[in-house]
């Protein structure tokens, strides 16, 4: 095996972690002392050990003049919960750490490397850097941008239509589509919905399939008027505190005040979420704030559900986003596509 190999297998290890990391990042770790591997190790749950603790606590021997393979730069500041891992891995002896990338974090960015080789270690970074992104989309983004990552779902039919003029919408999509949007929400700290969705839907916003259950996403609710449901799910359900209502005017029920934030704007609401440490939201309704999202390039993925059928009339996908030249319709790219089913599935980055 090569160091590609080595770190191949940090991706893999570190995906193990997902849902449980937030806010931090998905990072595996691989240590490899004279061509054999002595330990692997992941970051299972923030507040727990970092991969590379980790796979030092399951060295079957000396880690003393091993490689370690980490697909993110070790951290080496002292103001979080944990150790910081470039400092134990100095103390550990390890000779040769490989690295993906560079940590984007201002507190570390360049400055864990720089510790390692002046204590003598030698450091390989760069390698599947672009994999080892594509792991950590939305931490990458929300360090260098200051605002969380925005992952929008959308389901419709082949003409673009996600209801009937009636209003009826459930189930556009089949049972396989479904079930992944649950897995999808699982993967995310937060699921974003605008107040009609609330009104019309009354949806649960939860994970209901059994093996993505124990990780419950926050929900996420948008309204400009404050006039939502008092007796909706999501403010009423034993994941209640779990609920935080971003709005233009005054809720007209009784609901915890601290759950309760006054925004002026889309942006100033990004701006409180990343400060309350969310950095990877499941945006997944309805049309105007989806829209809405769009126009204010707050997007950076979209999943597309196609069920292979058409309404010919009822409710569109998306709203008007102001075009006034073709050059500038967004555009996905770094596509991906598989069939869940019935359903096609499409995904891709916006930005």
């Amino acid at each position: 095996m090569n160091n590609e190999d080595f770190l191949r297998k940090t991706f893999t290890l570190a995906t193990l972690g997902k849902g449980h990391t937030w806010p931090n990042p998905l990072v595996g770790a691989v240590i490899v002392k004279n061509g054999r591997i002595i330990a692997e190790g992941f970051h299972h749950k923030y507040g727990g050990d970092h991969a590379e603790v980790d796979a030092l606590k399951n060295c079957t021997e000396s880690p003393g003049g091993a490689t370690i393979y980490v697909n993110l730069e070790p951290c080496c500041h002292t103001n979080k919960h944990t150790p910081p891992c470039a400092q134990r891995l100095i103390l550990e002896k390890i000779k040769k750490v490989v690295i993906c990338n560079l940590d984007p974090n201002p507190s570390v960015n360049g400055q864990g490397v720089e510790l390692l080789k002046a204590a003598g270690i030698e450091v390989e970074h760069g390698i599947l850097a672009q994999l080892g992104e594509n792991l950590n989309e939305a931490f990458f983004h929300a360090q260098r941008n200051k605002k969380p990552f925005i992952h929008l779902k959308l389901a419709s039919s082949l003409d673009g239509k996600t209801a009937l003029p009636s209003g009826e919408s459930q189930w556009i999509t089949g049972p396989a589509a479904r079930n992944y949007v649950h897995q999808m929400r699982s993967e995310h700290q937060g699921i974003v919905v605008g107040a009609e969705t609330i009104r019309k839907d009354n949806p649960k916003l939860n994970v209901r399939l059994n093996q993505y259950s124990g990780i419950q996403p926050y929900r996420i609710i948008f309204t400009k008027s404050g006039k939502l449901p008092a007796d909706a799910h999501v403010f009423n359900d034993e994941l209640n505190h779990q609920t935080l209502i971003y709005t233009q005017n005054k809720i007209d029920f009784n609901f915890p005040s601290e759950n309760i934030i006054l925004i002026k704007n889309l942006s100033e609401a990004m701006s409180d979420l990343f400060d309350r440490k969310f950095i990877s939201l499941f945006l997944e309704g309805g049309s105007r704030l989806a829209t809405e999202f769009m126009r204010e390039g707050l997007v950076q993925r979209v999943s597309l559900f196609f069920n292979p059928s058409f309404l010919g009339g009822g409710q569109n996908t998306l709203g008007d986003f102001g075009l006034e030249a073709l050059a500038n319709k967004p555009q996905l790219k770094q596509i991906e596509s598989r069939w869940l089913e019935g359903d096609l599935l499409i995904s891709g980055r916006l930005n």
